[in-house]
């Protein structure tokens, strides 16, 4: 006769996988998971294999801002690709990159016109309309919940890039333009791009964003608060001076002509390497060196070589940033490359 503890191991497993079938289920009809952000976005849902290059090992928290959770756990911007494989290619990449004669460049420091500003809308902020007149045809459109004193990259009078980045909390949505320009009631831009928090979709495969790459910007600035928390959770983003006419997810747009394939494409991500002693760095720089092993940071736009994108904030610690202009760019690998688009 079978004791209970016999019984129930031959009844648990089939127990289990009745469950597993049930969710698979519940998940079919009810569509759970699925993104609503703009049509025609590629899903990372079931990622491709360039997605997955990037993807590395997913987490149980994710990054948090104006109460938003910034994407989900398992998308690229928040895993941890410490362990991820380095790709074949990865010196070249880097001597086109100019890595053996560049270091690190933070791009944002204590000045208030430094860096890129992020402005959170309250639930309560109204939508209002949105011109776009450079890229209309791969801008989501408006209304967009852009208060009147909504922060310009540079300052109101900027003549720069004059980036805008909305978290929206009433719905977790992230709205950001390039170019631009309070009219009233509602503003103009370049362009402009919307993207669900909650999602892993990307933009339609092709289509620029705020970011050359048709990547977000606010995911990637490093932020101050969290480097006094001690710890960055997210990938950063950097910038160099020529790109390849090619991009792979979660990036979906290229600004280059050339094809040399030993230039880097947009969306690429590099790693500091683990054997590079931290041990002498101290407070933001430290933090920001750790996460560069463990999260690192993707090619996003074309700019000077190796500047690492933050946010804008007047408490940051200047002499404490400059320790990271010390940090040879050759101290860096490319992570394993996946599928190149290069037909747009």
């Amino acid at each position: 006769m079978l004791s209970i503890c016999a019984r129930l191991a031959r009844i648990l497993p089939a127990f289990a996988a009745l469950l597993v079938l049930a969710f698979a289920a519940v998940v079919a009809l009810t569509g759970c998971g699925a993104s609503s952000l703009a049509p025609g976005g590629t899903a990372l849902s079931a990622p491709d294999a360039t997605a997955l290059s990037a993807l590395g090992h997913a987490r149980s928290d994710v990054p948090k801002l104006g109460g938003c959770s910034i994407f989900p756990a398992d998308n690229p911007w928040n895993t941890d690709i410490s362990q991820s494989s380095v790709d074949p290619n990865s010196a070249n990449y880097l001597a086109a990159m100019n890595a053996g004669t560049t270091n690190l460049h933070p791009d944002f420091g204590h000045d208030k016109h430094y860096g890129i500003p992020v402005t959170l809308a309250p639930k309560k902020t109204p939508f209002v309309p949105m011109k776009f007149f450079s890229y209309p045809d791969q801008s989501d459109p408006g209304p967009y919940p852009f208060p009147k004193n909504t922060q310009i990259e540079g300052g109101k009078n900027s003549t720069g890039d004059r980036h805008a980045l909305v978290v929206g909390e009433v719905n977790c949505h992230l709205y950001e333009t390039y170019d631009t320009y309070y009219v009233g009631p509602g503003w103009r831009a370049a362009n402009g791009a919307v993207f669900d928090l909650s999602s892993n979709k990307l933009r339609p495969d092709c289509w620029t964003s705020a970011d050359a790459a048709g990547l977000p910007i606010t995911p990637a600035l490093v932020k101050y608060d969290e480097v006094q928390n001690g710890e960055i959770d997210h990938a950063m983003r950097f910038t160099v001076a020529t790109t390849q006419a090619a991009y792979q997810h979660p990036a979906t747009h290229y600004a280059s002509s050339i094809t040399n394939p030993n230039e880097p494409p947009m969306g690429m991500r590099v790693r500091l390497k683990a054997s590079f002693d931290t041990s002498g760095f101290t407070g933001e720089s430290l933090v920001i060196l750790t996460a560069l092993k463990k999260y690192g940071m993707f090619l996003a736009d074309n700019g000077s070589d190796w500047y690492i994108s933050g946010a804008t904030d007047t408490r940051w610690n200047d002499n404490d940033l400059d320790q990271l202009k010390t940090v040879s760019a050759s101290n860096f690998e490319v992570i394993q490359l996946g599928q190149l688009y290069t037909d747009c």
